[in-house]
């Protein structure tokens, strides 16, 4: 016994010892390459020709070191604690509403129902002029929200242009904005109740618990969540709303880290609601971090049926590091587990190639199963257990997107004063339709279509290949083909762009509440939620029950 005590002693002996050596070096790695960066800096400060703003220096160096990491590691300066407790809390102060830019103006992209701007009667496409007397004109669109925030309590004035209307001004009491994490929930049918969850930030859990009790009171037997869009935030937040629908004691997600202390099991601490209602799940590409530990963990836990496309991938947890002149720093601290032991992150930062993360390799993906045996994969997001496919856009209504047209079209029908009484029961109809032809006749939304381009290619090797004259006369008449195709485009995707259409003027009457149920008529993960989510026996089925 003596004896394997003493092995035992010179092993842990030996085990500190490279743990020693490796501080050692880690120390000295650290004090040659910081001697390094203050003798590059020291040289550039005193010898670069121009001169140079140490402070901007300073950040772009620190910048490149930590997105050298991943996109999640972000340092914040003193200056922007604000803009870092908004992403957290959700919190600002302001006038409530997003901005956008339209070539050299910015306008109101949308004011938020019941906070100051709209309030204060300001719409949707409205150009900010000025601000307490100070041009907005060439500014950017962080410059504008500079001018916007401030202190809760005080009023500015804005001069706009309104579209159709002329210039205004109007004054804005800036308040506390806290935007919902469920601005929309509704029955779509006798047995269906609907939420739609955008975010994580404090409440969340709460928010979703009152629309699902008040959906329940009306009458709702089988539920649909909605968190297609959700970029995620709080993971204490996606823990409560699991715990919704999940009894006291069950795992949600396991946290492991490079401390003991980052080493964390997230169970189910309180009873759930309801663990028997049908409940379907909706993710897609940009559902990502806390919309995917709540929609795996359901998943993994047989508690949810899951529809629509993959999601995002995001297998990472943040934390939030104290640094010195009151400046902080996100930084990754751990990677998160789901019940099934699966990691779903897509993306490996831990080994890039020429500096680039790269997938998960197929060949190391491993197969989990959840409590009812059912085989998930890790790597690759979630994946939904009834895949959605959705058509791209036509590059027709890309381009009318990217110049603003819909979004511009709305904006003067809704300032004709144009009566809507309902965003659900609202069609964009034939004379809507050729309103839109009449308003673009003079504007510009030439795009390039992928036959034009293998066309362009097509010419280059006949170039090279000294074929251009022979083929001359034959790709002029496909030239002329193709633009004969383009010019009847607002035709051929006429019932795509009016459903765009639909989705902006609806918007720009009914703001969150317009943009969710315009969307209801044409929604493929929706029809395919209805067509199940009737037959119970179907979904427990499809569960592995």
């Amino acid at each position: 016994m003596k004896k394997y005590r003493k092995y035992g002693l010179m092993l842990l002996l030996i085990s500190l010892g490279f743990l020693s050596f490796k501080a050692v070096d880690d120390y000295f790695e650290v004090s040659k390459n910081l001697d390094i960066f203050s003798s590059a800096y020291r040289e550039v400060n005193t010898n670069y020709v121009d001169e140079v703003k140490p402070g901007e220096l300073i950040r772009a160096a620190m910048d490149g070191m930590l997105k050298s990491l991943d996109p999640y590691t972000v340092y914040y300066s003193e200056a922007q604690a604000e803009d870092y407790r908004f992403q957290v809390t959700g919190t600002y102060a302001g006038i409530g509403a997003t901005i956008r830019k339209i070539g050299e103006e910015v306008v109101i992209d949308a004011p938020y129902e019941g906070f100051p701007a709209q309030k204060a009667g300001l719409r949707a496409g409205d150009i900010i002029l000025a601000v307490d007397e100070e041009s907005m004109l060439g500014k950017s669109t962080s410059e504008v929200t500079t001018f916007l925030k401030g202190k809760a309590g005080t009023t500015i004035i804005l001069k706009v242009r309104r579209p159709e209307k002329g210039e205004l001004s109007i004054a804005v009491e800036r308040e506390m904005i806290k935007r919902k994490n469920v601005p929309y929930y509704s029955k779509l049918d006798n047995n269906t109740g609907f939420i739609k969850l955008t975010g994580f930030t404090p409440g969340a859990a709460s928010e979703v618990r009152k629309a699902y009790l008040d959906l329940a009171k009306q009458g709702a037997s089988s539920m649909i969540l909605d968190l297609r869009g959700n970029g995620g935030g709080l993971l204490h937040e996606a823990v409560a709303i699991v715990n919704l629908f999940v009894p006291k004691g069950k795992t949600v997600v396991i946290t492991k880290g490079k401390h003991s202390e980052e080493d964390r099991v997230y169970k189910t601490l309180n009873n759930a609601m309801d663990t028997e209602t049908p409940l379907i799940v909706f993710i897609d590409e940009r559902s990502a971090s806390a919309s995917e530990i709540v929609s795996g963990a359901l998943q993994d836990l047989d508690r949810a049926l899951l529809i629509g496309r993959n999601s995002f991938g995001k297998g990472l947890v943040q934390g939030t590091k104290k640094l010195t002149y009151n400046t902080q720093m996100k930084i990754t601290i751990a990677k998160y587990y789901l019940p099934s032991g699966r990691l779903i992150q897509r993306l490996d930062y831990g080994n890039k190639v020429d500096g680039r993360a790269i997938a998960v390799a197929d060949s190391v993906k491993q197969t989990f199963l959840t409590a009812n045996n059912r085989p998930v994969v890790d790597g690759e997001g979630i994946q939904p257990d009834i895949q959605v496919e959705m058509g791209a856009y036509s590059k027709v209504a890309q381009s009318l997107l990217q110049n603003n047209h819909a979004f511009n079209f709305a904006v003067q029908y809704r300032n004709r004063e144009h009566t809507l009484t309902s965003a659900r029961e609202f069609d964009v109809d034939n004379n809507i339709y050729q309103e839109f032809i009449n308003y673009l006749s003079d504007k510009e939304y030439d795009y390039q279509t992928a036959t034009e381009l293998a066309l362009e290619n097509l010419i280059k090797k006949a170039e090279k290949d000294k074929l251009d004259q022979t083929l001359e006369a034959s790709i002029g008449k496909l030239e002329a083909e193709i633009q004969s195709y383009k010019s009847n485009d607002l035709n051929h995707q006429k019932e795509e762009i009016m459903e765009l259409l639909e989705y902006e003027i609806a918007a720009a009457y009914f703001f969150d509440k317009g943009k969710v149920e315009s969307t209801f008529d044409d929604d493929p993960d929706l029809a395919k939620a209805l067509e199940l989510i009737n037959d119970p026996s179907k979904i427990s089925e499809l569960l592995g029950n």
